[in-house]
């Protein structure tokens, strides 16, 4: 099983025949995800070129798109200015799972687009977030695909460098996963930790989890207080920025500290306190999941 996406997405890529949104349209469509439209603006009534010869209808505008090719899930590769505008199209045309990879979003576009969104009863993934992969099914996004395999194990992280890592642990101790999601670093984002674990709690083919957070804000301990009361799985954490020093940013915008709480030292402590066995190094992960496993 697996949780967001699998075999029956339908995708529809907003910004296909960009840079970013061409490379990666690529990708996914090599991996095996099913790519059923692309909308960029003026180019309606053109075709995208993917690979084996496939090609993907590109359209105007987003309603045009769900009009006639029916996409459960969108992507956006499109330029900071104009990807809040992307998502608030996309749940106006009843895409109900976007997947904003964009980053540099301002944050009050982004405030607006998120409440557009849960209005029109759509979640987004992101902003500026690798996206999400269920292996041998669908990737969306930019995670690479050659990394993972099919597995117990999901994986969530607020960071994308750290996804492919801990990811690569596993895979490079024989464990596989079911998704793996990257939920990104931003201030405002639409899906959350805990988000993200309500779902894997009801994915059966789960039995273990990976959770990686960062410096910065309280979405951690509220994860991990979810953890206990309503997880049954072993979980195992990371925090990274754990040299990080008090009030700097660091990294992505969400990641300001303030006095003690959102410091990597209160959220081990708090993962700890709540059950969640901590690596102290990425390298650590695949060896605590597979004791977890074998329990």
């Amino acid at each position: 099983m697996s949780i967001f996406i699998d075999d029956d997405t339908r995708l529809v890529i907003q910004g296909i025949t960009g840079r970013d949104g061409s490379f990666h349209a690529t990708q996914m469509m090599e991996y095996g995800t099913n790519v059923v439209a692309g909308v960029t603006p003026g180019k309606g009534g053109q075709t995208f070129d993917g690979p084996d010869g496939r090609q993907v209808p590109i359209f105007d505008t987003m309603e045009q798109a769900v009009e006639e090719t029916a996409p459960n899930c969108s992507v956006i590769y499109v330029p900071p200015a104009f990807a809040a505008s992307a998502i608030m199209e996309a749940a106006d045309a009843g895409v109900p799972f976007i997947v904003a990879i964009t980053e540099g979003i301002p944050v009050l576009d982004m405030a607006r687009a998120h409440a557009y969104a849960d209005d029109c009863g759509s979640r987004v993934l992101g902003p500026n977030c690798p996206g999400l992969i269920t292996p041998g099914q669908a990737k969306v996004g930019i995670l690479p695909g050659s990394i993972v395999t099919p597995g117990p194990v999901g994986v969530v992280s607020r960071s994308g460098t750290l996804t492919y890592e801990a990811v690569y642990q596993l895979t490079q101790k024989g464990i596989g996963q079911t998704t793996c999601v990257g939920i990104g670093g931003d201030p405002l984002i639409g899906t959350r930790f805990v988000d993200v674990l309500e779902k894997f709690r009801h994915d059966e083919a789960t039995k273990a989890i990976v959770m990686i957070g960062e410096i910065g804000g309280t979405d951690e301990q509220e994860a991990a207080e979810f953890v206990k009361e309503h997880i049954d799985v072993p979980v195992v954490g990371f925090i990274a920025g754990q040299t990080a020093p008090p009030g700097r940013t660091m990294g992505h915008a969400g990641a300001i500290i303030s006095g003690s709480a959102g410091t990597a030292a209160e959220k081990m402590e708090v993962f700890e306190q709540n059950g969640i066995a901590v690596a102290e190094r990425p390298s650590d992960i695949g060896d605590l999941i597979r004791d977890a496993l074998s329990a």
